[in-house]
């Protein structure tokens, strides 16, 4: 997280590829805010920061922050600030700190959509290089219990119109979404999605019922069964299983994981499976993360 004497509007986040990068918050919040799983953003009413405020901490900060490499713009789906929002700031960012040689973002599908491949060429022109975008499921049925607001064909096309623009697309899944009973549907689903939607990398984190979402409430009173650790290490499994076509590499190494694993697909595939499988044979908590080891 950076240093530099930014006043951020908290919480703020970003993702854990991004640790080392100068983080710039251009939107408040998350234009969506309705899934129900997430939290991150309850509290904000989502809203572009005014552009001249913007700039005016880029230029100020520019002296102290020459030692950079990436920015990231933050909060969730920058990308819905407007386009010309957006070049000015990417203009800015190039101008003031000419050592940066990558911007992400995250970003919702709509917002992708909207901009289209023409659009985001144009901004990828002015330095944005890549986006992160929480696809979660490739489950029609998931996406609408969670209030994802896309369907499955319209996440695909998000994903290939970032990469068809020429941007590097990181895709973000979460393992018991779909609850125990709707466990294998979600992740074969996941796995089939994660095929045609070919980002350029993917990673898979357990989900965590949150305070103040409608999914902790649904777990605390019984009408939601969160899979306990072998079952999303069989999710897991699942979705390896059915993702063939899928070449990049796959991490499901973040601090939310039991069995933390980088891989490379299709590579690595078969010796992952091979050792899930032996994971779940063996049930022995010892070879998993324990509970207090985790976190988001």
């Amino acid at each position: 997280m950076s240093f530099l004497p930014f006043r951020y509007d908290e919480p703020l986040y970003r993702p854990p590829s991004e640790a080392r990068s100068l983080i710039l918050q251009l939107t408040l919040g998350c234009s969506w805010n309705r899934c129900t799983y997430c939290a991150m953003y309850r509290q904000k009413s989502f809203r572009v920061r005014p552009l001249d405020e913007v700039l005016r901490e880029i230029r100020s900060v520019a002296p102290q922050a020459q030692g950079y490499r990436r920015v990231f713009l933050a909060d969730g789906d920058a990308l819905a600030a407007p386009d010309d929002v957006l070049a000015a700031v990417l203009t800015e960012i190039r101008e003031r700190l000419p050592r940066i040689q990558r911007v992400g973002i995250y970003a919702e599908s709509q917002s992708i959509l909207k901009k289209g491949v023409e659009g985001l060429a144009r901004l990828r022109e002015l330095g944005l290089g890549i986006v992160y975008f929480g696809a979660e499921t490739g489950d029609e049925v998931t996406l609408r219990q969670i209030r994802k607001g896309a369907t499955r064909q319209r996440q695909v096309e998000a994903s290939r119109t970032v990469t068809e623009a020429g941007m590097k697309l990181s895709m973000m899944l979460l393992l018991g979404l779909a609850g125990v009973e709707g466990a294998e549907r979600h992740a074969t689903a996941t796995g089939t999605f994660l095929a045609a939607a070919a980002p350029s990398y993917a990673a898979a984190l357990t989900v965590t019922p949150v305070p103040g979402t409608e999914l902790y409430e649904a777990v605390r009173d019984g009408s939601f069964e969160l899979p306990d650790q072998w079952g999303m290490l069989q999710e897991l499994a699942w979705i390896l299983e059915s993702s063939d076509g899928y070449r990049g590499p796959f991490h499901a190494n973040h601090a939310s994981n039991y069995l933390p694993l980088k891989l490379r697909l299709p590579r690595d595939r078969e010796k992952a499976i091979g050792l899930i499988e032996a994971v779940l044979r063996e049930r022995d908590p010892s070879m998993l993360v324990p509970e207090w080891g985790r976190g988001l």
